[in-house]
């Protein structure tokens, strides 16, 4: 075979070995359904290639283009056990007549809704920061026609989560809002606090952010890199844990104290930096839906003035 025929050869083989991965290329994140609930309110689906799967959002449309979008996180369910803001609140009244989109989506239990380092046998692949901080938000915007500008709130776990995830996505969020969670540090008590999230998952905290305490953990410390959230609109609530006239539901007033003393912590690291945030430690209530409901109401002028809405 003479030296020509040889390169041909070679060049035919690696033009066949690239056309079936070309013609199996991951087509990224997009829209793989979408079914009306109602009014301007759907379910849109949406693929993440960073968990290879498809994620339920329930979506709750501005009436027309050029609106801003709040993402609003749930609980530790993650809204796959029916108790979330689409549940349990009356969201959906609330903003049928805000100039806003509202994107909740379903999924992420005892996840953090952090970027895991490693897959786990408990919970998957788990890759939730990239999903919301990348993949969600191109979507939402070509699909929905947004302004760009966006908020994020989370409530009990997730509170926390929003906290973090504006601090890793840079100008991604220009307002947050974390009601009655845990903000953590990577110390002791932060590791173990966030660790039992995991745990209650079935998960391995060490698939999370590798050693308790080390670089990956301190990367996600909200009072260490507090110094982040400067210039964005923020909006901290809790309560003492008394049950009170908001209150819906089975009170869980240790859990709600708890979350109390977490917020007022991290209220005062924002104070110390000289960071403004607006800061509502109530003397009643109970982690209920009814006491989020009523915070979340609460911050949504602050957030609105943020992004435009």
């Amino acid at each position: 075979m003479t030296t020509s025929r040889v390169w041909l050869a070679v060049v035919c083989a690696i033009v066949a070995a690239l056309v079936p991965a070309t013609a199996t290329a991951d087509p990224g994140a997009q829209v793989a359904g979408e079914v009306g609930l109602g009014g301007r309110a759907a379910q849109i689906d949406v693929y993440s290639p960073a968990m290879g799967r498809v994620i339920e959002n329930k979506v709750i449309k501005a009436a027309g283009a050029g609106a801003p979008t709040l993402y609003l996180l749930t609980g530790a369910g993650g809204g796959s056990d029916g108790i979330s803001w689409w549940d349990n609140t009356g969201v959906r009244h609330f903003f049928a007549d805000k100039f806003v989109n509202v994107v909740m989506p379903v999924g992420g239990a005892f996840t953090l809704y952090t970027d895991w380092i490693s897959d786990d046998p408990g919970v998957g692949r788990v890759r939730w920061e990239t999903y919301l901080t990348q993949e969600l938000p191109g979507v939402i915007d070509r699909t929905l026609s947004t302004s760009g500008r966006n908020a994020i709130a989370g409530v009990s776990m997730s509170a926390a989560s929003a906290l973090d995830l504006a601090i890793q996505s840079g100008p991604r969020f220009s307002a947050v809002a974390a009601m009655s969670g845990c903000p953590w540090a990577a110390d002791p008590l932060g590791i173990a606090m966030a660790s039992a999230q995991a745990v209650r998952g079935g998960g391995n905290p060490g698939n999370m952010w590798g050693l308790p305490g080390g670089p990956v953990w301190q990367q996600h410390d909200v009072f260490a890199n507090a110094g982040r959230l400067a210039g964005k609109t923020l909006f901290l609530s809790a309560a003492t844990g008394v049950p009170g006239p908001a209150d819906r539901g089975l009170p869980m007033p240790p859990v709600e104290a708890i979350a109390g003393t977490c917020t007022a912590a991290f209220a005062g690291r924002l104070g110390q930096l000289g960071i403004p945030a607006t800061y509502l430690h109530r003397p009643t209530g109970s982690h209920t839906w009814g006491q989020f409901e009523t915070d979340l109401y609460e911050a949504w002028p602050h957030l609105a003035a943020a992004i435009g809405a």
